[in-house]
């Protein structure tokens, strides 16, 4: 009785004239599991930190910004790694560049020739 289950259980025989599938045909699905993350979920994101560095780096003096705490500030001076920001009247803080989430108001500079 043993032995018919076992037997049962057991890989099926192969057949003499049958060809063994294609392994890539195998992990086509897996292939294209990653192919739909990369342009739904990580291209996007990457997109995004690349547009924050530029929003960063283009960042100056009296601009009006908000903080990823939700402070919203002017900056009064720009450090190597922080951002001086005031709050309020002699109210100065200090926030790390990647803390700052956006710009509200972009301070114009005018080239007058």
């Amino acid at each position: 009785m043993f032995a018919i289950i076992a037997y049962a259980m057991g890989a099926a025989p192969q057949q003499e004239g049958a060809a063994a599938p294609n392994p890539l045909i195998s992990l086509m699905p897996l292939i294209l599991m990653f192919v739909i993350f990369y342009f739904l979920l990580i291209r996007p994101q990457q997109k995004k930190q690349k547009d924050h560095k530029k929003m960063l780096s283009e960042l100056q003096k009296n601009d009006q910004v908000v903080t990823s705490g939700g402070i919203y500030g002017t900056i009064v001076n720009i450090k190597d790694n922080t951002y001086v920001i005031r709050v309020d009247d002699n109210v100065k803080i200090e926030v790390l560049k990647s803390a700052v989430s956006g710009v509200i108001k972009k301070t114009e500079k005018t080239a007058n020739n």
